[in-house]
């Protein structure tokens, strides 16, 4: 038969459940064995860093009761995961991870280049493919009559349509007004060319330069900034590559693109 002893040790002797501590960064400890007191910077795998006020740093294992706070023992555990932030898209939209691209609407955004188009897919294309709107660019505004003629906008086919540089009294300001109706919106930013929708600072630039009226204005900003003017698709590629999101353009494209979407996709489906 199994003998039993009884527990003789004093109360006072016998070891007592601590608290479990986060080691959230910035937590001040001591460890009792080396007396190294100092502010958790880091905690990894079994271990956590401390940091002293003289700026040195210790390493410790993450063991039971292996450290006091404010002269208490307790038991540093790894701080539990922040909980994850929404994904977001390149336009800033909350991202809708799997999300299938939907049919393309009988709705259009139309834009004046190749330059503006591949901006806006940059950008805007995960929402756009979940809206289902497709993107497609004119080579200028001058054939813009005929070709929202041919189009025939209604209620379930809304055009949009983003020009460069749309200015009162200006050409394309007044191309913009004869094609307006209901179902066809004409919106437009103040820059001469998309490229300097682009923020300079994303580039490392102090400014976008001043071109002389009747230059043409990207051979003239390559020139003046010492990019290679025979090649204005190679820089434009370039400069692409450097927005990485809606945080990279300025204020006067942005809304006038989300305005488009909104106009195209409030149409019908």
């Amino acid at each position: 038969m199994r003998q039993y002893s009884p527990d003789l040790t004093p109360p006072w002797k016998k070891s007592q459940p601590v608290p479990e501590v986060p080691a959230e960064p910035g937590l001040v400890v001591e460890e009792p064995g080396t007396g190294f007191c100092g502010a958790v910077i880091r905690c990894e795998a079994g271990t956590v860093t401390l940091e002293d006020r003289f700026g040195k740093h210790r390493v410790f294992p993450l063991e039971p009761r292996g450290f006091l706070l404010e002269g208490r023992p307790v038991t540093l555990v790894r701080p539990s995961a922040a909980p994850a932030r929404p994904a977001r898209t390149a336009s800033g939209s909350v991202a809708v991870p799997g999300a299938r691209a939907r049919v393309a609407r009988a709705g259009r955004i139309y834009v004046e280049g190749r330059h503006d188009a591949e901006l806006v897919e940059k950008v805007w294309g995960d929402d756009l493919r979940i809206e289902g709107v497709v993107v497609e660019y004119l080579e200028g505004v001058d054939h813009l009559p005929s070709i929202v003629a041919d189009f025939a906008p209604g209620p379930d086919a809304r055009l949009g349509i983003l020009v460069d540089h749309l200015v009162p009294g200006s050409k394309e300001w007044r191309i913009a007004q004869s094609v307006t109706s209901e179902h066809a919106l004409v919106v437009g930013h103040p820059y001469i060319d998309i490229w300097e929708a682009v923020k300079p600072a994303c580039l490392g630039i102090a400014a976008w330069p001043a071109v002389p009226r009747g230059q043409d204005w990207k051979t003239g900003v390559c020139r003046a900034l010492g990019w290679p003017s025979d090649n204005t698709g190679a820089v434009w590629q370039a400069i692409l590559k450097r927005v990485g999101s809606y945080k990279d353009l300025e204020p006067e494209l942005l809304g006038r693109v989300e305005e488009l979407i909104d106009f195209v996709t409030g149409g019908g489906a």
